[in-house]
């Protein structure tokens, strides 16, 4: 893998079927990539997440813009390197200008990812997750019952909101048809993170089971992942993997420190600040499925 200094984009690794892929490389070149443009991401998200998400990408080096008004969009968004939609608190009056600011940003030719929060929650959530995807974000990144719901297209009479009641590992087929389907990077989020392309399916095995106490943890990588693929747009299930992988490690570190869910939202914040290669190198498990 090679970083072009000219373009600052990335050059992944040339026979990657033939030779082992250095993903913790991979992983460490993405993220100081983000350190060193310090992208701009706009961010339309749910008031549980907002906080978090801005200080996750803060403590990595983007820019967060928490810019939702539709009079805003169209002057701001194409000066946005990645935008995020997370359609957590859904209502009607946000879901205008969750459709124009990505109609914008792909007039923009800018990378969006979409959140598709507790998808199969109700019929109302669940339509305007399916509008959202047809308006082709770069990556959509969900747990493995919101992957599912997308790809059946119905309710979950089950569904516990935004808890996931499937493993990532069952949603594994669901989101390489999904990708298929919708031209996107599919990621789903679990004990291990898949991201596929409806081809290859990539595995990251890092994070912590504390993560699921800590509320926005999922909307706050699913920001990193924006970021990330707004540095390298072209690769974007590297970009995703990556960014899933350094999000991990981050909590792992922060975890050995950690009594509990409150220290660990701080830590992995402080953890994502102070992250060095050699910790990134030694500790980014990711591989193909």
């Amino acid at each position: 893998m090679e970083e072009d200094k000219s373009s600052n984009t990335i050059e992944t690794q040339k026979g990657a079927q033939e030779l082992p892929f250095d993903w913790p490389k991979q992983a460490w070149t993405h993220f100081e990539l983000v350190r060193q443009k310090s992208p701009l991401i706009q961010c339309i998200t749910n008031f549980v997440s907002m906080d978090f998400m801005a200080n996750t990408l803060l403590s990595a080096g983007a820019s967060p813009a928490m810019i939702h008004s539709v009079e805003e969009i169209p002057e701001f968004t194409p000066k946005a390197l990645g935008v995020c939609i997370n359609a957590g608190t859904l209502t009607p009056d946000w879901l205008p200008g969750m459709k124009l600011a990505a109609q914008v940003a792909n007039q923009s030719k800018k990378p969006w990812v979409l959140d598709p929060v507790a998808a199969g929650g109700s019929s109302f959530r669940l339509k305007a997750c399916l509008e959202l995807l047809a308006l082709k974000p770069s990556v959509v990144r969900g747990n493995g019952s919101e992957i599912l719901a997308l790809f059946k297209g119905c309710v979950d009479s089950n569904s516990k909101g935004v808890d996931s009641v499937h493993g990532s590992s069952d949603a594994v087929e669901a989101a390489k048809s999904l990708a298929q389907q919708s031209g996107c990077v599919v990621a789903v989020s679990g004990a291990v993170d898949y991201i596929t392309d409806g081809d290859r399916v990539v595995c990251v095995h890092n994070g912590v089971p504390m993560l699921q106490k800590i509320t926005a943890s999922g909307c706050s990588v699913t920001a990193l992942i924006a970021a990330f693929v707004a540095v390298d747009p072209s690769h974007a299930v590297e970009a995703t993997a990556s960014a899933l992988a350094i999000f991990g490690v981050a909590s792992e570190t922060g975890m050995d420190m950690a009594r509990g869910p409150a220290s660990l939202r701080t830590l992995l914040i402080d953890s994502l600040y102070g992250l060095d290669e050699a910790t990134a190198l030694s500790r980014v498990r990711i591989n193909h499925l």
